[in-house]
């Protein structure tokens, strides 16, 4: 049986030093890819994903924490609590092959198509980590890929870029409203687990990114692990802090010169903090999008039940973008690709990021 996820108390495993002679071209430092205590594929990704319809799963509590994947015309999700003990799955959705990811140590969940110049790659765990994120591997060619950005940092196609998908996190019951009979990806993965377990109690409470996987200074606008909801499509990345989030219900910024509209909605657990999962402290789900529709720009905000309210046409929208009620039942508001993350790891990866007011 494959090894448990990395514990919270860093190994005292020495850092796996890569071949320079193989890997002669790196596109980071090369001292700063760790071994995160365990070999390639002991966290080991789910190939063969299986899934049931929603209103079938009885599992889930109603605040945990679902990534879910919306491509064409097919959505979804993915619960974090099988997620957390894998951390890849390679699947097809719609017909695209896609890497659904998601990084504990950064809380980071993100999508990203599968594949780079016409060749479908298939990803596992390296079991290394670059500073205090996932670094995944290509089965087909070895090449080392960072999570966050879907990037390749090492081997044979360097410098390949993955296309991210959109990907938000939610709580379980807001999906399971919205989508009944939507496909969920369930515990049937053929390895053993402690599924709904959480083994990595208390992270919400540490103060910086743990000792051995993170080196240098994490930018000093915010505290390390402050959540953020990191926003990114091209060069001109935002951070909104989520304390000031879930205070206002609603913040607008402009990322690349296009209005965005971000939500807070109360009643989504934090998967890192109590013991099950689904036992974690309410931080409370996003979401993010275009901030116009045909018709022209569009506001927003939170009413009392949590859900959101245009003040153009006075209906009310999901935390998915869906219209449930009034004269804009049925359309369905463009989203916008973002990470919910700690800014430790979103300010490493996008330096130039501004945060909004």
């Amino acid at each position: 049986m494959a090894s448990e996820p990395r514990p919270v108390e860093n190994s005292a495993m020495p850092p796996r030093h890569l071949d320079e002679e193989k890997f002669p071209e790196v596109l980071v430092e090369r001292d700063r890819i760790v071994s995160g205590g365990l070999l390639p594929d002991q966290i080991p990704a789910i190939d063969e994903p299986q899934f049931a319809p929603a209103h079938d799963i009885d599992w889930l509590g109603d605040d945990e924490a679902v990534l879910v994947l919306q491509t064409g015309s097919e959505v979804r999700a993915y619960p974090v609590q099988v997620l957390m003990w894998h951390e890849i799955v390679n699947d097809v959705v719609d017909g695209v092959p896609v890497a659904v990811t998601y990084c504990p140590l950064c809380n980071s969940g993100i999508a990203f198509d599968r594949r780079v110049d016409g060749r479908v790659l298939d990803f596992g765990t390296s079991g290394t980590l670059y500073q205090s994120a996932l670094v995944m591997y290509d089965r087909q060619t070895e090449s080392l890929w960072t999570h966050f950005d879907g990037r390749a940092v090492v081997g044979t196609l360097v410098g390949a870029v993955l296309e991210p998908m959109l990907l938000s996190t939610v709580g379980w019951r807001d999906f399971l409203d919205a989508h009944p009979d939507a496909p969920v990806l369930t515990r049937d993965t053929g390895y053993g687990r402690s599924y709904g377990r959480n083994p990595y109690v208390s992270y919400d409470t540490i103060e910086k990114p743990l000792t051995g996987y993170y080196s240098g200074d994490v930018d000093d606008r915010l505290a390390p692990m402050t959540r953020v909801v990191g926003i990114h499509s091209g060069s001109d990345p935002v951070a909104v802090e989520l304390s000031e989030l879930r205070e206002r219900g609603v913040i607008e910024v402009v990322v690349d010169g296009r209005p965005v509209t971000v939500w807070h909605r109360p009643g989504l657990a934090s998967s890192l903090d109590a013991v099950q999962v689904a036992d974690g402290d309410d931080v409370g789900a996003v979401g993010a999008f275009v901030g116009e529709t045909d018709a022209g720009p569009v506001t927003f905000r939170r009413n009392d039940a949590g859900d959101f309210v245009d003040d153009q046409t006075g209906s009310t929208w999901n935390i998915l973008g869906e219209a449930i009620d009034g004269a804009a039942t049925g359309d369905r508001l463009q989203p916008v690709t973002h990470v919910d993350t700690f800014w430790f790891a979103w300010s490493t990866y996008r330096p130039a990021t501004s945060l909004a007011e």
